[in-house]
């Protein structure tokens, strides 16, 4: 796993589905292009949800790691 430097943080640890993408989706609205978020989730279909998202917006995803139950994604906003 890479580290990154990360500018937002999500915590999105027992939501599920649709919530940790709109959860994303809300600090994308926030960031400036060119920062990163860091989005732990632990809804075990997430990954699927956020690399269709990165696909579909253009929002590179960086990184995924897998700790536990929970799954950390990072985000570059386009």
């Amino acid at each position: 796993m890479l580290a990154f430097d990360y500018d937002y943080d999500v915590d999105a640890s027992g939501l599920n589905c649709p919530l940790p993408l709109l959860r994303l989706k809300k600090a994308l609205i926030a960031m400036s292009s060119g920062e990163v978020v860091r989005v732990i989730a632990t809804d075990p279909a997430a990954h699927l949800d956020f690399g269709v998202f990165a696909e579909q917006s253009g929002n590179p995803l960086l990184e995924v790691a897998k700790s536990g139950d929970k799954q950390v994604f990072y985000f570059q906003k386009k």
